[in-house]
């Protein structure tokens, strides 16, 4: 197929090639060279390619565009503004300052027309695996039996990737998963420039990527622009490449395109400095007074190649339209379906669905990992948006919704576990950092709500996606289970101290650790209802009581007094998880003593301390100094809630492979210590 391009459609791109060079030079810092050299590659993309409404970004029919490799987001940029998005030349002369709608990395929510944040190579292209999967379950909740490509929500997902990209292990794993699923609607470009910050990447990149890529089950094609006679940017190829692409239905696909980074600039070109650096004045005229523009003219877009441009818009506004009556035909013959999209559109959830959540009898024992499951069972019938899995620990973490069949193409289907096209149940493999990934790429794509597990001590496995789920403001929900050194003997290898209080250090995320079994039921509400921001599942192996006393108000508020709220305190004691069934036995033993200890469950730090200093109060009074924390991890942070007179009852050295109860007693989370530390701090107090 012919790109049809005409003298117009080559100034734009040259035009492009200018607007970045003279953006990066404005602000004196940047990646100029890949925006330079690809400017071609995703001109087609949003020109010819894609489908999508730049008067409308949201729009529900849109394909999806991810530059994996966020470092170049004048490539996106540029792009946004050529095609009439709310994206501005003065923007474009902002790149990289403050307030200004074109920051050094795409950021989701930040600039219309990017659907991701993308900075730590490789998570953009993970990510991308998830939009791709979410979209097929998306069509399966909402037009299973559409015929291959006849549905109103089949679309595509565009990938533009770097060497770093596929460099970064967090790719690897979630294109080999990408292999196993078939996703037939994800295509990458790989932009292989064979250039990073360091130069060549001969120096530390040398497989043969699509040797690797077709192990993994991808459809892969070249397309090179460099060949033995010269450089040429044979546009007509890489659209056929894309064409191939979108036939191949029952396989991802990966081009590769070989470019020159920052071609045709004059001397700096092919260089690693190109690649993440202002070109300087004099090259700067050079690659002008080469692409036949003014040297002396800064920002220069004539106003017939702006307009140009711009007619992708009324193309998009037409497709847009196309689309309208093909999903006004969808309403009126699917209504039931409809009404659920304008559910999932809204982000609501049905009437009474928290009617569903399973309550738990006091004193009964079950893991809050164990009533986490059940919760998801009892939860699958209410709302058919949620679905997830584990990294190979559905057993452990108990992530699997009982009776719900796999997100697996049928003929993958196993002795073990029934797979179909538009299952529910998420199968990871042992890859945390690419769940993660995944996990966020289907919370962008719109209309599902995804969890993912795996043990606590793995969160440091992937806690750039759970970073970057919180940089970016999206619901994604992790289950992290086997939550200190209460699992036992797996050994310190495999049972978290510091993690904890790390993940809590991550800005945006709420870190939820249960007390019991009721407490894990409303945790998940939480994290449902939670529309803002990430939230985390911290849950045991072990058992633990159902204690009485429980509050599913007072869990809404982060903290909450448990025990002992009608009198006056001496003592405060603060749990978190299985230790607040600890903090209960101490209050007892306290009261024999003659203390009056009041018990604080603190499932959620980051919502307590959203609320207003009043509660805050109530719960914690100023008055009272003496306080113990009660968590089976790393101390740090603890001091701020009990002050210089308190005490900390926690773990700060790693275990050992032992009974989990004998660790526990073993290093202090236990009643004697909590009793003999209370009145430690009552004495510091005095």
């Amino acid at each position: 197929m012919k790109t049809g391009w005409t003298d117009l459609d080559n100034r734009a791109i040259d035009t492009l090639r200018v607007l970045a060079a003279d953006a990066v030079e404005k602000v004196g810092n940047g990646h100029p060279g890949t925006a330079i050299s690809l400017a071609p590659a995703a001109y087609l993309l949003y020109q010819n390619v894609m489908t999508h409404d730049p008067s409308d970004p949201s729009w529900l029919g849109r394909d999806r565009f991810v530059l994996s490799c966020g470092h170049s987001s004048l490539t996106l940029y540029l792009q946004l503004f050529a095609s009439g998005y709310p994206m501005s030349l003065d923007d474009l002369k902002q790149l990289r300052t403050e307030g200004s709608q074109t920051p050094g990395h795409p950021e989701y929510g930040h600039t219309p027309g990017v659907e991701i944040t993308t900075g730590p190579l490789g998570s953009g292209l993970a990510s991308a695996v998830g939009m791709a999967m979410a979209s097929r379950r998306e069509r399966g909740l909402l037009d299973p039996d559409a015929a291959p490509g006849e549905s109103v929500f089949d679309h595509y997902i565009y990938v533009v990737a770097s060497d770093g990209d596929l460099e970064e292990g967090v790719s690897s794993e979630a294109s080999s998963l990408a292999g196993v699923q078939e996703l037939g609607n994800l295509i990458v470009i790989w932009d292989d420039n064979k250039i990073s910050i360091e130069h060549e990447t001969d120096i530390a990149f040398g497989e043969d990527v699509l040797k690797r890529y077709e192990a993994y089950g991808w459809h892969t094609q070249r397309v090179d622009w460099v060949t033995p006679d010269g450089y040429t940017e044979d546009t007509d190829a890489l659209l056929d490449a894309l064409d191939n692409a979108k036939a191949e239905t029952g396989k991802p696909s990966i081009i590769a395109l070989s470019t020159i980074i920052g071609w045709p600039s004059p001397s700096k070109q092919n260089t690693g400095g190109v690649h993440g650096s202002a070109l300087g004045a004099d090259e700067v005229a050079g690659l002008k007074t080469v692409l036949g523009f003014d040297p002396e003219q800064d920002f220069a877009v004539e106003p017939k190649v702006l307009s140009h441009m711009h007619q992708v818009r009324e193309r998009g506004q037409a497709a847009h339209s196309e689309w309208n009556a093909r999903f006004s035909k969808w309403q009126a013959e699917e209504p039931e379906r409809a009404a659920l999209l304008d559910r999932l559109v809204a982000k609501e959830f049905p009437a009474n669905w928290t009617d569903a959540l399973p309550t738990f009898e006091v004193g009964t024992s079950i893991a809050t990992r164990a009533a986490s499951g059940d919760v998801l069972t009892a939860l699958a019938p209410v709302l058919p948006e949620l679905w997830g899995g584990s990294a190979d620990l559905a057993g452990s973490n108990n992530t699997t919704m009982k009776g719900e069949l796999s997100f697996l193409p049928p003929h993958r289907s196993v002795k073990s576990w029934e797979g179909t096209w538009y299952g529910r149940t998420l199968h990871f493999g042992i890859r945390e950092f690419g769940m993660g990934t995944i996990l966020n790429g289907i919370t962008l794509h719109g209309l599902t709500r995804a969890y993912g597990g795996t043990f606590l001590v793995f969160s440091d496995y992937m806690r750039g996606s759970v970073r970057l789920a919180a940089l970016m403001g999206i619901p994604t929900t992790f289950v992290w289970t086997h939550d200190s050194v209460g699992l036992g003997e797996d050994g310190p290898t495999h049972q978290p101290i510091e993690h904890v209080a790390t993940l809590r250090a991550i800005p945006g995320i709420d870190i939820v650790r249960p007390a019991d079994a009721n407490e894990t039921a409303w945790a998940w509400r939480h994290a449902l209802e939670t529309k803002d921001r990430p939230c985390g599942l911290i849950l045991t192996r072990q058992g633990v009581p159902v204690l009485e006393g429980t509050s599913a108000d007072g869990f809404a508020k982060g903290a909450y007094v448990l025990a002992g709220a009608d009198e006056d305190a001496d003592v405060l004691l603060v749990a978190t998880g299985s230790e607040v069934q600890v903090a209960v036995a101490a209050r007892e033993a306290l009261a024999k003593d003659g203390v009056t200890a009041r018990v604080v469950s603190m499932p959620c730090r980051e919502l307590f301390e959203r609320q207003d200093a009043a509660y805050r109060d109530s719960v914690l009074p100023p008055s009272v100094k003496a306080r113990v924390s009660i968590e089976a991890g790393s101390p740090l942070g603890w001091r701020e809630i009990v002050g210089d007179a308190g005490r900390i009852v926690g773990i700060d050295h790693f275990g050992e492979s032992a009974d989990g109860g004998l660790l526990l007693k073993k290093y202090g989370i236990t009643t004697e210590n909590v009793v003999t530390k209370a009145k430690e701090s009552l004495e510091a107090s005095a």
